[in-house]
């Protein structure tokens, strides 16, 4: 089985090299001429789209990992005119349902196939075995299954259905997240402001290590305090991609209440209005960093 990769940033980089140790060959393509020169040391590079296409054998297997919005759009638009019939295109990025489903009858009006792939598990799943959310024709998903097994990790991946199922779970999944992220924010917040004095490195182990609260998440922010203790080095200011936003849109849609998941957002959306050290904000900032690796605001000197 022979793939090719549109998009060799954190995510498309790390996932081809996860291929390509699991037997799945490899070529891919980036408009950076750095980051197609930095995975040229390690799988086949093409210099253009038309090229990749060219060296893939029918029937076509194309996996975007690119950011949502219209890099993804007019790359969908591309494809629908230069790909052949039964070719198949792999959307894992964070690309809304709705869109989804309009990239879906694009191709299906070229009886192109279509995959939407939610992605998660931070780089180090793309690199080591990413949990994956996968929804699309079943008839496309089975000619495609061999790639998503290879780079899954165990029992981490679910077909979930037609086409726009597996990016609105995704979708769902990073609500939820937000949410996550910014209960454990705020309790550090509370420690930080106590009369007590803890070494959150260490508060951050204990917890991991038997507790109900124990997660990736918690060991994520015992290792970003072993490197700052109280988290100097940065501000409050937490950036925000666009799941959450359409989660809470969608809990608006289904009259479902979602609390937690829409204070999270709106405590994002302030953290930039009223730029402070506000420690639950510094907290999550970190966090993102550390499975996305989602840069963090320098404090200004």
């Amino acid at each position: 089985m022979k793939v090719g990769f549109l998009g060799l940033g954190k995510m498309g980089y790390n996932i081809a090299l996860n291929a390509i140790d699991n037997n799945i060959e490899v070529i891919g393509f980036d408009v950076d001429e750095d980051a197609r020169k930095k995975a040229s040391k390690d799988f086949e590079i093409a210099n253009s789209l038309d090229e990749i296409i060219q060296k893939l054998k029918a029937p076509r297997f194309i996996f975007l990992s690119l950011p949502a919005g219209k890099i993804t759009d007019d790359t969908i638009d591309l494809l629908a005119q230069r790909l052949d019939e039964g070719d198949i295109v792999i959307d894992s990025g964070n690309t809304n349902y709705k869109k989804t489903l309009e990239h879906n009858e694009i191709l299906k009006n070229k009886n192109i196939g279509f995959i939407d792939c939610g992605t998660s598990g931070g780089m180090s799943g793309a690199r080591n075995g990413a949990c994956l959310m996968v929804g699309g024709e079943k008839k496309d998903y089975e000619q495609v299954k061999e790639l998503f097994e290879a780079i899954s990790c165990e029992k981490g991946l679910l077909y979930t259905g037609k086409p726009g199922s597996g990016h609105y779970l995704k979708m769902i999944h990073n609500g939820i997240e937000y949410g996550m992220m910014q209960a454990i924010g705020e309790g550090f917040a509370i420690l930080e402001k106590s009369e007590f004095d803890y070494n959150y490195e260490e508060v951050s182990r204990v917890w991991n290590h038997g507790s109900v609260i124990r997660s990736w998440l918690i060991e994520l922010a015992e290792e970003g305090f072993a490197k700052d203790p109280k988290l100097d080095s940065h501000s409050g200011v937490i950036n925000a991609n666009g799941e959450c936003k359409w989660t809470v849109e969608e809990a608006l849609r289904l009259d479902v209440p979602a609390p937690v998941i829409s204070n999270s957002l709106f405590v994002r959306n302030t953290s930039k209005i009223d730029v402070n050290d506000n420690f639950s904000n510094k907290v999550v900032a970190q966090l993102r960093n550390g499975f996305g690796g989602h840069a963090l605001v320098k404090k200004d000197k």
